[in-house]
């Protein structure tokens, strides 16, 4: 039996239809947290190896628990690096999210790093996504029809070049990183200025306007702010994050209790 989820209904075949999918965003690594995740519905979830100390041994036993619970397990790698996308891949992402794209010569790069020739330059070798050597025939053909590739709008620079970015082949979608955008903009995190306001509507045009998923990193865990950017047409929306679920929960019934305490 194939240990990897790539079910007929995949993420990528909703992310081609702009079909609204939701998940969550992973930084701690437990894989407590991901089976208590799992309770919530979210349809995939994202392994943060950019701004976290997960390790790669660790984000395998996460991308194993996440499969294991019927969701979706993306990647955000580090950087647009060759050989930390080879590695997560071969371990079972079912996709990579790519930070910091700000040309369709990047993203273009990094779709060829998920590819095996003479699609792309990924390198062979055998591990878990390849059933330790028993399936890699059968994963060489899905592979290419079913790994996800986003790319990270997090840089003004990105959002200049949006429509030349949106051409490339094998990209799925974006997704913005806000906080990355407003400090591209000299006001780190302060995404709510008009200027960027200004640029998320650039996103939010070129992007709708194209035949890719629009994509948004919602952070905070008050789901009225999700629904928001579906309403404004997102359709790859990742809903606020292990910690702050934990924390924000934690902050507001403890306040509660506070005040009610005599």
């Amino acid at each position: 039996m194939n240990t990897i989820n790539y079910a007929p209904n995949s993420l990528k075949g909703k992310l081609s239809k702009k079909s609204l999918t939701i998940g969550s965003w992973v930084t701690i690594p437990s894989t407590e947290i991901i089976e208590i995740l799992s309770t919530a519905g979210f349809e995939w979830l994202v392994i943060d190896l950019e701004h976290t100390s997960i390790t790669l041994s660790e984000a395998k036993n996460l991308i194993q628990t996440i499969q294991a619970n019927g969701m979706n397990a993306l990647v955000r790698v580090s950087s647009n690096n060759e050989t930390e996308i080879k590695k997560v891949l071969d371990i079972g992402a079912n996709g990579i999210i790519v930070p910091m794209i700000k040309s369709k010569e990047e993203i273009e790069q990094a779709v060829s790093f998920t590819q095996y020739p003479p699609n792309g330059v990924r390198g062979v070798g055998l591990n878990r996504v390849h059933k330790y050597g028993t399936g890699f025939k059968e994963y060489k053909e899905s592979s290419q029809s079913e790994i996800v590739v986003i790319a990270q709008i997090e840089h003004i620079d990105a959002v200049n070049k949006l429509e030349d970015i949106l051409t490339c082949p094998g990209l799925d979608g974006t997704i913005v990183g806000p906080y990355d955008l407003s400090a591209s903009m000299g006001h780190p995190g302060d995404y709510n200025r008009d200027d960027v306001l200004e640029a998320l509507q650039k996103v939010e045009s070129a992007t709708l306007a194209s035949n890719k998923s629009l994509g948004f990193h919602v952070i905070e865990s008050d789901h009225s702010y999700t629904l928001q950017k579906i309403n404004q047409g997102y359709t790859f929306l990742a809903f606020s994050m292990d910690f702050f679920f934990l924390g924000d929960l934690a902050r507001n019934e403890m306040n509660n209790l506070k005040r009610k305490i005599k």
